[in-house]
């Protein structure tokens, strides 16, 4: 049993999961659940989706009660270990997006993305968070001549759809003077983004939905979702909740809450791994360039993503994933020495510079690669995955979305195509390993194809 003031550092360093947990300091859990409570809406997660849609609905419903259950700590998962890119990223490749679901799901996307980003920042401002938020801008780049014939196409793609608004070219000679390396043969600045603290805005977020009167309960796994015609019974260990509504918010620890209406098949865990540099010195900034602060992301398959932090940093992550059902994947020493070697080959001015910290989580995908919002069995119980890495202001403006659907509102969020769609379900574990890999090598393969003839050592 857990003492309602025990330290997270007593529970085996899970306050340690990313650099941003361990720097964000001591951290104090509340209580587990240990009656037996009703309420009018039970949310199983307590990260970015979870966290904003009880804030959200019980800003909705102020006599309603909200209540949260998260198995280990606020921000255990993937919204306390994520890169903290507010972007406007959404599935895979947009070429892709547009093959599958044609024209005007994809400015459908596009728009719901923009939406997104704006309600993240809003969120911080209008409450003043302090997540360390900046709004200044993602940069798409590419290595090779193959790879920017490929984004020049996606932009003009942008262009020709009219959605591509805050996008702008850049060639080799631009990112050479605004960022002083010569391994960028161009690409895209898009200015609508934005990055922030994962660790402070999900436990800012936290204390958000407490204040308006949620009651957030951690250390508490759900060990089975019970349904009948009345109610819904969430068991967690010597508690248990007798809800209205549930919304299943665990991102990829979704495939381990015992829940009706086959979740475990509807997303596989995909492993992301990242470093941070110690803090660069001045000198060392001024070598680089890079003085707007603008986030990263290549246009590789496996692609790679750089961001400054607040306090000096650089974080490098990607170049590889790791699909596994096994929920305990969080090291992969290859693939953080790779980032390593990475960013140095960007950027040789940076040879000596230490890795302070390495880490490690699962995402959320599914057979289709694009986010969902669902309901298993009938409307009662709310599920959402898929964010595949791009979810920080997707889940946040998920949540508001869920909010709705608990309200039983139609709106132009719940119109959204990827809401309740027919999604793909995957096959068993074995096959899923299998295509998963399959995948993966191929993915591996168009970067080595894309970038063959250029010498590197990362």
């Amino acid at each position: 049993m857990t003492d309602k003031n025990m330290t997270v550092t007593d529970q085996s360093g899970i306050e340690d999961k990313s650099f941003w947990q361990r720097e964000y300091g001591q951290y104090e859990p509340n209580g587990f659940l240990s009656e037996k409570i009703t309420a009018d809406v039970t949310i199983i997660g307590a990260g970015f989706t979870g966290l904003t849609t009880a804030w959200q609905f019980k800003r909705d419903n102020p006599n309603a009660r909200v209540v949260v259950l998260e198995a280990m700590i606020v921000g255990y998962g993937a919204s306390g270990r994520n890169a903290g890119f507010s972007t406007k990223l959404f599935g895979l490749e947009p070429e892709l997006v547009l093959l599958r679901w044609g024209k005007e799901k994809m400015i459908e996307a596009h728009s719901y993305m923009q939406n997104a980003v704006e309600y993240t920042r809003k969120i911080i401002t209008d409450n003043n968070l302090n997540s360390d938020y900046e709004h200044t801008g993602l940069c798409r780049i590419s290595y090779s001549d193959k790879q920017l014939k490929r984004m020049l196409h996606t932009f003009e793609l942008f262009q020709k759809l009219g959605i591509g608004h805050d996008m702008h070219w850049m060639n080799k000679a631009q990112f050479q003077a605004d960022f002083a390396t010569d391994q960028i043969a161009g690409g895209v600045f898009e200015s609508n983004t934005g990055m922030l603290n994962p660790c402070k805005q999900v436990r800012a977020l936290k204390h958000l939905a407490e204040r308006a009167g949620v009651e957030v309960y951690e250390m508490s796994p759900v060990t089975r979702v019970e349904e009948n015609s009345n109610s819904i019974q969430v068991h967690s260990g010597l508690g248990q909740v007798k809800t209205e509504k549930l919304v299943v918010a665990a991102n990829a620890y979704a495939r381990d809450v015992d829940a009706p209406g086959g979740i475990r098949n509807r997303q596989l865990p995909v492993w992301s791994y990242q470093i941070v540099t110690e803090p660069l010195s001045k000198a060392q900034w001024e070598s680089i360039g890079w003085k707007e602060r603008q986030t990263f992301g290549d246009n590789r398959q496996m692609l790679h993503y750089f961001r400054p932090t607040a306090d000096g940093r650089i974080i490098m992550g990607g170049g590889d994933i790791l699909f596994n059902t096994s929920m305990d994947s969080d090291f992969s020493p290859t693939t953080w020495r790779h980032c390593e070697q990475h960013l140095k080959w960007i950027y040789p001015q940076l040879e000596q510079v230490k890795i302070d910290y390495r880490w490690g989580g699962p995402v959320s995908t599914n057979l289709d690669f694009v986010p969902e919002i669902g309901f298993l069995g009938d409307e009662r119980i709310i599920y959402s995955g898929g964010c595949f890495g791009h979810g920080v202001s997707l889940s946040h403006y998920n949540g508001r979305t869920i909010a709705d659907l608990l309200n039983e509102q139609k709106t132009e969020r719940t119109d959204f195509w990827i809401v309740n769609r027919k999604a793909y379900k995957l096959p068993g574990q074995t096959l899923s390993r299998i295509g998963a890999r399959t995948v993966r090598q191929g993915l591996k393969a168009w970067d080595w194809w894309e970038e063959r003839a250029i010498a590197r050592d990362g």
